[in-house]
């Protein structure tokens, strides 16, 4: 599935931008709306998820992405594109939530960390595959790559209706099917959290719109599969060993501001690259960020959960990955415009500079509560 992704979403950019002449901006919001309404259903569909089970929503999803795709593969104007992004974007508003859900509901509490990593490092697999599956099918045309994304969701569909065990909800909060969503709003530590974080994921789309646009302007259309390779790469070599020094020796709290820092100079310093090799030694540094920030995330959503909420938490927390990206996609086309329009090649990468640092402070902020063992005191509205 997200090899698949991977493989259609770097192309929007290089064939609307670089290749039919799209104002980087357009296209910029295309992704922006895509992921605010995946996010933003994924709010329901957690919840949805500890009423029904997420298998069904899981399966759902699927079959919506593979239509939103290959409805994709034939867009030939913004409203079309859009359309077909939004429906995709439903399709991953079903699954997102769910699949969480179901990890948390089959792992111990102990090795869950550890788990979340393991679903990130294969999520970076498909981040290494995709792309460069995709820069290789670029000669082929975009139609053609967009239709093999839309099939790997189709064989996910078919995977996972047979092996994907029906988790059934094991507890409820009142009648109502979105009451768990009233309890993660009330709590205050996790609201707190959540809104934060709005400020990383900002900054963890410009990998889609500002870095490959970048990269791009500096190795060509075929920059897309190195850029992506190796930043899914390291992730893959290096996440999972890194976690583990991480939980042994440092608190959440530090781990998580470190890593918002890292990501922040990282793209400061993406303005000062000329070479494409400068840029990906700035993308490593992006990376090593990047790689500690979700397992933690998705482990103390998981914590802070109650006991049947989990769906409902892990659908409140897309909120902060479905403002802050769409923000993030729009502002980045917008800053790349804005930049080459004033002649200022600085603007984006200082922006999101001040962006990352005003994060970090808010998240010390967010998280000065959280004791060493990572779990923040009781605090409800």
């Amino acid at each position: 599935m997200w090899g698949g992704f991977f493989l259609v979403i770097p192309l929007i950019t290089v064939h609307f931008v670089d290749g039919l002449g799209w104002a980087a901006a357009s296209v910029g919001l295309v992704l922006g709306l895509r992921q605010l309404t995946q996010q933003g259903l994924t709010v329901f569909g957690g919840a949805w998820a500890d009423r029904l089970g997420p298998k069904p929503l899981i399966l759902a999803g699927c079959l919506i992405r593979t239509l939103g795709f290959a409805w994709m593969a034939f867009a030939g104007s913004l409203p079309e594109l859009l359309a077909a992004s939004l429906l995709a974007g439903v399709g991953g508003g079903l699954f997102d939530a769910p699949k969480s859900a179901a990890i948390t509901a089959v792992t111990p509490p102990e090795f869950r960390a550890r788990m979340f990593s393991l679903i990130s490092i294969a999520g970076n697999l498909g981040m290494v595959m995709g792309p460069l599956l995709g820069a290789w099918l670029i000669p082929l045309g975009f139609r053609r790559a967009a239709l093999i994304a839309s099939s790997a969701y189709i064989f996910a569909l078919a995977v996972l209706a047979i092996t994907l065990p029906h988790l059934r909800p094991t507890a409820r909060v009142g009648d109502r099917a979105l009451a768990g969503l009233g309890v993660a709003l009330h709590d205050r530590a996790f609201r707190r959290f959540t809104f934060v974080l709005c400020g990383y994921f900002l900054l963890s789309t410009q990998l889609n719109v500002a870095v490959t646009l970048r990269a791009i302007e500096l190795a060509g259309p075929g920059a897309t599969g190195p850029l992506y390779g190796l930043s899914a790469g390291l992730a893959v070599a290096l996440q999972y060993p890194l976690l583990r020094l991480a939980e042994r020796h440092l608190r959440a709290r530090v781990v998580l501001v470190a890593a918002v820092l890292s990501v922040a100079v990282s793209l400061g310093l993406m303005g000062l690259a000329v070479t494409f090799g400068q840029l990906l030694a700035c993308v490593a540094l992006y990376s090593l960020g990047t790689m500690l920030v979700y397992p933690m995330q998705q482990t103390l959503t998981a914590r802070l959960a109650p006991e049947g909420l989990t769906g409902s938490y892990f659908g409140f927390s897309a909120i902060s990955l479905g403002l802050g990206g769409a923000v993030g996609n729009v502002l980045g086309g917008l800053l790349t415009d804005a930049g080459r329009r004033l002649d200022f090649t600085l603007l984006p990468w200082l922006t999101l500079l001040a962006v990352g640092l005003f994060t970090a402070l808010g998240l010390h902020w967010a998280l000065r509560d959280l004791p060493a063992g990572g779990q923040p005191q009781p605090a409800a509205d």
